[in-house]
């Protein structure tokens, strides 16, 4: 009996293989097991390696498995690609239609399985891979009568006879399986797990629901790799709550018309990754500087330019911060779990209608495209949050004036309407301008209002800025991370603390303002600081030593050739940088 292992399928795009994940995954989330999915994928539609890594486990985990217990390969490429994740003891699980091989003298078994033969016979090829869920299920020692209910929801509107012969597919698999493994039958037989009800899901389907339960009721987007999801998933909800989404010719559009239906009083996103990020800069100014709310969510990937579409990275961070020309108020979040990116889609729109200002959400496409299991949500702690919307009637204006919508305040948030309100008429304009709006290139006026833009994050009000792991007072070593390389750390630091080191975490979670006072006090008690992050030149380090000094302290371990840490990795680096 095991309580953690991991599963991978891997062949090539468009045979299957997502789906084949897809159903093995949800059967062992609905028996209650913790799970973490990442997909390897090729920047085209079809053809080309993909593989979908899947941890089980009877506890939380929220990173990929360092190694391998089961590979199920579709083509022999895949076990070319991805047999040295094996561990010894590990179980390759491959169609015998290839005559699969694997190195000589490895010490992993491997068992050749007629996937495509069985699903042939049964009436269609194009089953293999249930024939592949099945003999899965066997090594596991599952019942398979787990996927009944998972088929049935996927191949239900195609009529019993599909959903039947399907699970005819996963019965023959397991009992080929089992024939095969003979005394060996429990050879990975799953602990059990706890049986509880929760939620698995990517992080862009969080970010999603959060903007619904936030209030957006409009997107405007461009389809990119890894943001796309979420416009397909508001496409599907957003009508029915009287909402709706346009696809926009371009990026550009997609910002504009996002700042011009939040001017009107509807909240809004838009969605990109960083060459989408790079021609929204110009509309996120005029935001900045007309006051008007806007949240963006930029799901990293590998750059620059087209880069590594597919890929993970961290390397929009300064991008996001210092991207605009001019200098205007902006606030930059990153969520790192799916949990957290629900929560703090919501809180992005309270935030930029309380200061008026635009919110990016900064995602990555391991926690963007990465699946992990959710504790159910508790939708009675949203709030709503206009800040200074004015509701109440205005009183008329005298001598024909305008509103003074940009109104110089102490706090630099000035009163805002919706266009149509009696006595709220003023000018918007991307120059500067007076409190009406009226351009002004007067000087006292621009360091008037400049100011007063500047004012406003002063005193911001943010949640947990700083997700914290800090049990040592004085600590040996702090870590440092933000989005996704959570769980790669928190798992580095357990071994370390094993080790006999005393290691404290700190994950950034509000980027910008960056939250000095919060790391402070954790980077000067600590002996040494490690920041672990997804690009090549340290851009969180450099953040950190920007804002709270302490530069001599602190080293990085940088990842960046598209693949996500693996909790080892850090373990090991951080080993030979202390």
């Amino acid at each position: 009996m095991v309580s953690q292992l991991s599963w991978k399928v891997g062949g090539q795009q468009g045979e299957g293989i997502e789906s084949t994940g897809e159903i093995f995954s949800i059967a062992l989330n609905r028996l209650g097991y913790y799970l973490y999915g990442y997909r390897h994928f090729s920047s085209r539609i079809k053809g080309g390696h993909t593989n979908n890594k899947i941890r089980v486990s009877t506890t939380q985990v929220r990173s990929v498995a360092d190694d391998l217990d089961i590979l199920v390969a579709f083509d022999q490429e895949s076990i070319d690609f991805n047999f040295h994740e094996l561990r010894d003891g590990g179980v390759v699980i491959a169609d015998a239609k290839f005559n699969p091989v694997i190195p000589e003298g490895s010490h992993v078994t491997l068992y050749a399985v007629p996937f495509t033969d069985i699903a042939t016979n049964l009436g269609t090829s194009l089953m293999k891979n249930m024939v592949a869920v099945g003999a899965s299920s066997a090594v596991l020692g599952l019942d398979i009568n787990v996927f009944q209910e998972v088929v049935e929801g996927i191949f239900g509107r195609k009529g019993q006879q599909v959903v039947e012969k399907n699970m005819e597919a996963i019965r023959a698999g397991a009992q080929f399986m089992k024939e095969q493994l003979g005394e060996n039958l429990q050879l990975m037989k799953l602990d059990q797990a706890d049986g509880k009800k929760r939620m698995y899901m990517i992080g862009n389907d969080a970010i999603a629901l959060g903007a619904l339960a936030g209030g957006a009721r409009f997107m405007a987007a461009y389809p990119i790799t890894p943001a796309s999801e979420i416009m397909e998933y508001l496409i599907k909800k957003l009508p029915a709550l009287g909402g709706t989404v346009i696809q926009t010719e371009d990026e550009i559009a997609a910002c504009t018309m996002a700042i011009g239906a939040n001017y009107a009083g509807v909240r809004t996103l838009t969605a990109s990754a960083g060459p989408g990020l790079s021609l929204m800069m110009e509309a996120i100014g005029l935001s900045g500087i007309t006051e008007t709310p806007l949240v963006i969510v930029d799901t990293q990937r590998g750059g620059p330019s087209t880069g590594l579409p597919t890929k993970q990275e961290q390397s929009d961070l300064m991008a996001m911060i210092y991207g605009t020309h001019g200098e205007i108020p902006k606030i930059v979040m990153a969520p790192s779990t799916v949990q957290e990116a629900f929560y703090d889609m919501v809180e992005a729109f309270n935030l930029a209608e309380e200061y008026q200002c635009p919110v990016i959400v900064l995602s990555d496409l391991q926690l963007s495209l990465g699946k992990q299991t959710v504790e159910p949500l508790e939708y009675e702690k949203i709030q709503i949050r206009r800040g200074k919307l004015v509701a109440d009637e205005l009183p008329p204006l005298a001598n024909k004036e305008n509103f003074k919508r940009y109104e110089i305040t102490d706090d630099g948030i000035s009163p805002r309407v919706l266009p149509g309100m009696i006595n709220g008429i003023h000018h918007v304009t991307g120059v500067e301008h007076a409190e009406t709006g009226k351009p002004s290139e007067v000087a006292s006026n621009r360091n008037a209002q400049m100011d007063k833009r500047l004012r406003k994050l002063k005193q911001l009000k943010f949640q947990k800025p700083v997700h914290k792991n800090a049990k040592h007072e004085e600590a040996d070593v702090l870590l440092v991370g933000f989005n996704s390389t959570r769980g790669a750390i928190e798992e580095a630091m357990e071994r370390l603390e094993r080790d006999g080191l005393k290691v404290n975490h700190a994950h950034v979670r509000l980027i910008h303002p960056f939250p000095t006072d919060e790391m402070l006090p954790l980077v000067q008690k600590a002996k040494k600081v490690i920041v672990v992050e997804h690009n090549a030149t340290g851009q969180l380090a450099n953040l950190l030593k920007m804002n709270v000094g302490h530069a001599e302290k602190i080293s990085s371990i940088l990842k960046y050739d598209g693949n996500p840490f693996l909790p080892n990795e850090v373990y090991t680096k951080s080993k030979e940088l202390l």
